[in-house]
């Protein structure tokens, strides 16, 4: 049987399968990720090549995930939990490549002083300059990316940066129904640890609402 229709049908067992199924692996995708459509009758499974030898019972998993996405439901299954449990060891597995001196200096004073420096040193490296998207971490590569708007921002700053995304390093994430929670209640009370937080917080503001002004007023002069 086909590894989406057996998905379909483990986590739908009293609904017809009408569809035609289509898995297929590729280099497009970053690391361990996956989409899924319904075109027509068509129901396609894009998988990173990484997915290609992963043991079956993980890939249903996935595909259930993908599932629940597209048809907006809630359920919870066993390959669901095997899924899940796959996605947070994927850091351990993930060369470190990437490094940047400023951010490893900020990872090291965050790392000493909020988590007994056990914490592993993820790939550290700098996006666009965007306002919106200030930093971020990608559990699939293991990889926190600051937007360069903070290049030259006071230590502080850049630290809270660092704290955010390595809480979500440390916490990964909750998965009920089939469904992924990253801002957790553990989450946010951790995050409320850091000293001055409503400060620096400030400080971010406003560090974006001059960028934004600065960006405008270069806009109108040329």
């Amino acid at each position: 049987m086909n590894l989406i229709q057996e998905s379909f049908q483990r986590l739908f067992p009293d609904t017809e399968f009408k569809y035609k199924p289509l898995l297929e692996y590729n280099r497009r995708l970053g690391n361990f990720n996956a989409n899924i459509a319904l075109r027509s009758h068509t129901l396609k499974v894009n998988m990173n090549l990484q997915w290609k030898d992963i043991d079956s019972e993980i890939k249903i998993g996935l595909i259930q995930y993908l599932l629940l996405k597209l048809f907006n439901a809630r359920k919870q299954t066993q390959n669901l939990e095997l899924y899940a449990s796959f996605i947070k060891q994927i850091p351990l597995l993930t060369p470190k490549t990437k490094t940047d001196p400023l951010l490893e200096a900020s990872f090291d004073r965050i790392n000493q002083r909020f988590f007994h420096a056990q914490m592993e040193k993820p790939n550290l490296r700098w996006g666009q300059q965007s306002c919106r998207k200030l930093a971020s971490y990608n559990l699939h590569n293991d990889t926190i990316t600051v937007s360069t708007l903070f290049t030259d921002v006071g230590q502080e700053v850049l630290d809270y940066l660092m704290y955010h995304e390595l809480l979500h390093k440390h916490f990964k994430f909750k998965q009920r129904n089939g469904r992924s929670r990253f801002h957790t209640h553990e989450f946010k009370e951790a995050e409320k640890l850091y000293p001055g937080q409503q400060h620096v917080e400030q400080e971010l503001n406003n560090i974006i609402m001059k960028k934004r002004k600065k960006k405008t007023m270069f806009t109108r002069f040329f």
